[in-house]
């Protein structure tokens, strides 16, 4: 490991870890935009993002018995980051939960980019990924996961989408959150504008789609655009732009939020050439 001296935490009150206190039962990501990533393979992300200045991270938790384990994921880490260690009774305390996992981080966004200047350092072909009124933590950290599977150049999230940086969300996208780039905020329909004016073939996933899948054509600039359960996407949305749909069977309203978007963006990608 780096010059890095091991803090040991025998007080679950003690204010060095304070942020990492009761976190089941709130998130940071609201303030200072903070947030706190837990277990090994969402730790590495971070180190990763880090690294790359898409992220900060500010102090690692570890469990005591945990520290050789992931002592690789630690070097990646300057040695200005503070690592903590308990034993398992007092990050229990600590945490509001029984941790098994053993690790948490409390990070910090980097601003995120405007919409813009985002979209104009996509390359070609570029594929993305758009919520809109996405609010379950589950079915975004689910969507982050999938964009990351099939190699998504960024994901678009409208402002009544619920941050993906919340620690369930992070956790369900396996870190993928930290690693794929993503703009939130506006309304869907200056999203999907400046969308249109950056060229972008705009596909909304509807159950009544005039499009199937498997015939979604060729485009070097595509956006798949993705509405809520049951709701699913605004009228105005379907009308403006054109509809693909997902092939099922009959006497079921719509597939999972996560689900649809892991098959509409393989369908992308196969029609990008991709994959396959």
């Amino acid at each position: 490991m780096p010059d890095r001296s091991l803090v040991l935490i025998e007080d679950a009150e003690d204010p060095r870890i304070a942020e990492f206190r009761g976190v089941r039962e709130r998130d940071l990501v609201l303030r200072q935009e903070r947030f706190v990533a837990e277990g090994t393979v969402v730790l590495r992300m971070l180190a990763a993002a880090h690294a790359a200045g898409s992220a900060r991270a500010e102090k690692i938790l570890v469990l005591k018995n945990r520290v050789q384990g992931v002592s690789d994921i630690l070097d990646r880490f300057p040695a200005e980051v503070p690592v903590y260690v308990a034993e398992a009774e007092v990050i229990d305390q600590i945490a509001g939960f029984h941790l098994h996992r053993g690790v948490l981080a409390l990070g910090r966004r980097a601003p995120q980019p405007a919409l813009g200047d985002l979209l104009t350092g996509l390359g070609s072909p570029t594929l993305v990924l758009v919520g809109c009124g996405i609010s379950n933590h589950d079915n975004i950290g689910s969507m982050f996961r999938n964009a990351a599977a099939f190699s998504v150049d960024a994901v678009l999230l409208d402002e009544t989408c619920c941050d993906p940086l919340y620690r369930k969300a992070i956790r369900v996208s396996v870190g993928s959150v930290l690693s794929v780039p993503y703009h939130r905020g506006g309304s869907t329909q200056v999203l999907l504008s400046q969308l249109a004016e950056a060229g972008f073939a705009i596909w909304a996933l509807s159950p009544a789609g005039d499009t199937e899948l498997r015939d979604l054509p060729r485009s070097d600039r595509m956006a798949l655009v993705m509405g809520t359960e049951g709701e699913g996407l605004p009228a105005e949305v379907l009308r403006a732009y054109k509809s693909v749909r997902i092939a099922q069977s009959r006497g079921l309203d719509s597939l999972n939020v996560g689900t649809a978007a892991g098959i509409a963006l393989y369908g992308a990608a196969l029609a990008q050439g991709r994959i396959g």
